[in-house]
């Protein structure tokens, strides 16, 4: 009942900051049009969230729901969702744990998917292929998502339509700029306590998450190295722009390799993996 109960207050205080989804959820109560569709959902569930998904309730639909990050499952908001939606969800999953939730998610053959990162999407693709035909179609929110994406769309293995949430304006130019680089210094600052001033910062990838995120750590003091690819990048602005973007932007530009020995702390921000290898990790400080 103490999670419940404060879960409740974190939801009703997240409500009062988000009034556009708020005005969502008044008129879905009344058109409900999402009645009788199933969705299942993959997302961080924390406050801002759980709106999300009562928001969705509120439209007719029926909702379960797993973590994309059990790191980032706040329990509190997890018991007060339950009343209403199928939580499968909790603080400290390990890898098991956290794939069987995700197929509890499945096994309630949702009809709509929302993911964050891809995992959900990925499992229906390669372990419940008998459900896809029951798919309207789904969502994406993250870069790395739509990266796993375009290799299935490429692969041509993708089954159903996704919704590429991540290139809307409102979502990189806002959220990934503004609330990955509040966050991400968060969660630094809660998990170190460490003084930023004075420090020296790598940011891996000045994408629109890595351009937030250095602004605020000059902003906070530190010293802001970048890293970016010498990439073409095809479609999109290239590694040797953005690190010219980030020049200008009074950061400064070298390799992982000359990095490494200087940085603080390291932040990757670009959607992919082993962008900082074991011989990276041999040459920093500690």
């Amino acid at each position: 009942m103490g999670l419940l109960s404060e879960g409740r207050k974190l939801l009703n205080w997240a409500e009062s900051n988000m009034p556009v989804l708020s005005s969502i959820r008044e008129r879905f109560q009344t058109e409900k049009p999402l009645s009788g569709i199933r969705v299942g959902v993959a997302l961080h569930l924390e406050k801002k969230t759980g709106i999300l998904l009562e928001t969705l309730v509120a439209g007719g639909a029926e909702v379960s729901a797993a973590s994309c990050n059990p790191l980032t499952t706040d329990d509190r908001i997890a018991a007060a969702l339950a009343d209403d939606i199928n939580v499968f969800a909790w603080t400290g999953q390990n890898e098991g744990e956290y794939y069987e939730c995700l197929e509890l998610v499945i096994n309630s053959e949702p009809q709509i998917t929302i993911d964050d990162g891809c995992d959900l999407i990925h499992l229906l693709h390669t372990k419940f292929l008998d459900q896809l035909n029951g798919v309207i179609g789904g969502c994406e929110e993250t870069t790395t998502g739509i990266v796993r994406l375009n290799a299935m769309k490429k692969d041509d293995a993708l089954k159903f339509p996704v919704m590429a949430v991540n290139n809307a304006h409102s979502k990189y130019l806002f959220d990934n700029r503004y609330g990955t680089g509040q966050s991400v210094i968060e969660g630094i600052l809660n998990a170190t306590n460490m003084l930023i001033a004075g420090k020296t910062a790598v940011v891996v990838g000045y994408g629109w998450c890595g351009r937030g995120i250095a602004n605020r750590l000059k902003g906070l003091g530190a010293k802001v190295i970048v890293v970016e690819s010498g990439n073409s990048n095809p479609g999109a602005s290239s590694g040797y722009h953005r690190a010219l973007e980030a020049t200008y932007d009074g950061c400064w530009v070298m390799s992982m390799d000359d990095a490494a020995p200087q940085g603080d702390f390291f932040i990757t921000a670009t959607g992919n993996k082993h962008v900082i290898g074991k011989s990276h990790l041999n040459r920093m400080k500690n």
